[in-house]
């Protein structure tokens, strides 16, 4: 019988390279890899199905499989691979069976139970009670076996792992990794610092976050969407200047209204003038590394605070150190600031080097590195500016653009751009002037223009159907400024005249004051009879959604409660506005069932939203079902200009008392105590108003003095004569008479 040649025999020997894979060879010659180890390992040479060949070997093994003296070499390759096998598992499974006994071992010695223990209690078992132990001390009874806990658990394993990897030859280092148990959570017992600037560090966070949101909303309006969002609200700005009720001067009010409805207000008078975009040359006072705060002398009645995220570092010449405040600033050192945020309570105004200048069409900022193009724009008009700016901007600066430059040439929006930069390098030559003084105080540099001036540069476009000035000299300010740097929109001016009213002002014509008034209470009445309830505290500002009267039209009360929460989404973002609300803001809608209409009140909210020009964010509805958000405030806030705290109450909206207060029910004959009843610490001796309203509110009749004592008896036996009806008896009992003597 003829014997078959290996396929090693004829194998072309010089496909081989300088290195070989077992399993590659093992393909070429079409024979399973498992013979090829097995051959290897006659010849001395341990080796996988994934390891490498010399040439050398690869040529040596080849020589081994086409011996022509091998002839059972099929029969002996069958038998030897069995054999491998066989060993495979005879060390697998004595490497088991350490591991097994190590971790019994490494439990025995964790087990405090004797055996010997344990039989001593089973003896002492009697069914009778046992007397009292002559000593206090209580033996401590210790069951017979005890599991380890988690965490032994967790280090037996670890040590039975390291010792049997220690013992046993690593065969593959993958599998090794993945043996190994997954790190330890690291448990925080000291505060963690952050390397640099905090201040910084939260700014890039913020920013980060904003890119995503922004990836995840729509990007840019079309141009249909723009008309259509342009024509479905009908925006028109209500101007008056009246004389104070108290006090000499005038005031200036602006309100903003969208279908008839007051959506904004503005008011500033003489005395309280916004310092909001003023830049003054100030001097450091001192700085508070720990705080990355600095706080500067602007010449005002307040240091302004200036933080480290509001530092132009680029401007600030600190070369290769770190970006902390105390290496850009220190104390005496004169710095150019602009007041981001008027002083509030105790709290000085908001400063920042990034300086930035307004215009009609754009606003201009000379330490910045790009154009921004506001996204209420549509695609093809924001394409269109964006070629104008990097045509008219200069190097040096950036710009961002207004929707006021909706459809403006070339040329205006160049001169606005000229215009505001020979403004920045005057205010540069100013400051430089008032350096190389010695001993300059601060000193301001620009101001902003009055707040009739700014609110029609900022908001008066082609959205507003028209604009009503009541008084002379609001008219002229605001003709004067249309006229010269937008005289498109002058036919949009209206002149407001009282006698064709009947005397009545353009805000009670429009009934402004009256959506001023219901804008200050707490409670808010939405159309349909559902209620919000606004609640400010130091921390955020609350806002509660109830149903109030509103019962729905037939449905389900899911239906009813998604209705009245879709209504609430909007009249919130409009008292937001009105109100001027700042901050952290909370939201609590009513608890609706279905996702998809959570979904739909927060998509609902977030598109009304859209009409607020300032910034905000709004997160995603909590566990506990409630809505948060941050808005930045424009101003002062309508509710802080009208109103001062209480002077009883402090602001808290209770009187607290100096015993309990009675809570007994007035239908039993006891009327509950009042707080303004009590003597009060609070004469109101320097306040006549006040202690005018409280002597009205008592009636001298009404004292317990002024009774006679025919009354007293009068109201005595009708006290007791109630009881006893309603107790059902003849009023002679005990109970009776002490019920009597406690009213």
């Amino acid at each position: 019988m003829a014997t078959n040649k290996h396929p090693a025999a004829a194998f072309d020997r010089s496909q081989l390279t300088d290195k070989t894979r077992v399993f590659q060879l093992a393909k070429a010659l079409g024979v399973p890899s498992k013979e090829l180890i097995v051959a290897l390992t006659e010849m001395g040479l341990v080796k996988v199905a994934q390891s490498s060949l010399t040439r050398a070997e690869a040529e040596k093994l080849l020589d081994a499989l086409s011996d022509p003296a091998q002839a059972n070499h099929d029969a002996t390759s069958e038998d030897a691979v069995a054999e491998v096998d066989e060993k495979i598992r005879e060390r697998v499974r004595k490497d088991v069976e350490n591991e097994i006994h190590q971790i019994e071992e490494k439990v025995e010695r964790e087990l405090p139970a004797p055996e010997s223990d344990s039989d001593e209690l089973l003896t002492n078992i009697e069914p009778e009670i046992t007397p009292a132990p002559e000593s206090d001390e209580v033996p401590a009874y210790v069951p017979v076996f005890k599991a380890p806990s988690r965490e032994e658990r967790r280090r037996a394993r670890r040590a039975s792992s390291r010792e049997a990897m220690q013992d046993s030859e690593p065969v593959d280092s993958g599998a090794a990794d993945e043996a190994q148990p997954a790190d330890e959570v690291e448990v925080i017992e000291e505060p963690k610092a952050i390397r640099g600037s905090s201040r910084l560090e939260a700014q890039r966070r913020r920013r980060s976050e904003k890119r995503e949101e922004d990836r995840k909303r729509s990007k840019i309006v079309s141009q249909a969407e723009f008309l259509a969002r342009r024509e479905s609200v009908e925006r028109t700005m209500v101007v008056r200047e009246r004389a104070r009720h108290s006090g000499h001067g005038t005031i200036t009010q602006v309100g903003v209204l969208e279908d008839g409805v007051l959506a904004e207000h503005f008011v500033t008078s003489d005395q309280n003038a916004s310092m909001i975009g003023n830049i003054y040359l100030g001097r450091v006072q001192n700085v508070l590394p720990s705080m990355e705060a600095a706080f500067i002398d602007i010449g005002q009645n307040r240091n302004g605070v200036l933080y480290a995220g509001e530092v132009d570092w680029k401007a600030a010449g600190l070369g290769g150190r770190s970006r902390r405040i105390e290496q850009a600033l220190k104390s005496g050192d004169q710095v150019m600031v602009q007041v981001t945020k008027d002083p509030v309570g105790h709290k000085g105004a908001r400063l920042t080097t990034q300086i930035s200048l307004a215009g009609r069409y754009l606003v201009y900022v000379p330490g910045g590195r790009s154009a921004g193009i506001s996204r209420k724009l549509p695609a093809p008009e924001r394409k269109r500016l964006k070629e104008i700016l990097a045509k008219v901007v200069p190097g040096k600066g950036g710009a961002i653009i207004r929707t006021a430059a909706e459809g403006v040439s070339e040329e205006a929006i160049a001169a606005d751009v000229t215009r505001l930069h020979n403004q920045w390098e005057t205010l540069q030559e100013q400051a430089e002037r008032e350096k190389s003084s010695k001993g300059a105080k601060p000193v301001t540099l620009y101001e902003e223009p009055n707040l009739l001036v700014k609110v029609v540069r900022d908001l008066f476009n082609e959205d507003f159907s028209k604009l009503i000035v009541d008084g002379k000299r609001p008219w002229n300010t605001v003709h004067a400024y249309v006229s010269s740097v937008a005289p498109d929109l002058e036919d949009r001016l209206v002149r407001y005249d009282r006698a064709a009213h009947d005397g009545q002002d353009a805000f009670e014509a429009y009934r402004v004051d009256e959506q001023i008034q219901k804008a200050l209470s707490r409670t808010v009445w939405l159309p349909s009879g559902g209620t919000l309830v606004i609640d400010r505290t130091e921390a955020m500002t609350v806002i509660d959604v109830n149903t109030g009267k509103f019962t729905g039209s037939g449905g389900s009360l899911e239906e009813t409660v998604t209705r009245n929460n879709l209504e609430a989404a909007e009249e919130i973002v409009r008292q937001m506005r009105l109100r001027d609300i700042g901050g952290m803001i909370i939201v609590d809608f009513i608890d609706m069932i279905l996702p998809e209409n959570q979904e739909l009140v927060l998509r609902r909210l977030k598109e009304a939203l859209g009409r607020d020009r300032t910034r905000h964010q709004v997160s995603e509805v909590t566990s506990l079902g409630l809505v948060q958000m941050t808005r930045k405030r424009l101003g002062t806030g309508l509710l802080e200009t009208f109103s001062t705290p209480c002077e009883c109450c402090g602001g808290r909206g209770i009187i607290v008392a100096d015993d309990p207060v009675d809570t007994a029910d007035p239908a039993e004959g006891v009327a509950p105590a009042r707080g303004r009843e009590r003597p009060s610490k609070h004469t109101h001796s320097d306040k006549p108003a006040a202690a005018e309203q409280d002597n009205a509110d008592k009636d001298p009749a009404d004292h317990v003095i002024a009774l006679d004592e025919e009354a007293l008896d009068k109201l005595a036996a009708s006290v007791i004569g109630g009881d006893t009806d309603s107790d059902g008896s003849d009023g002679s009992g005990g109970s009776d008479a002490s019920g009597a003597g406690s009213a």
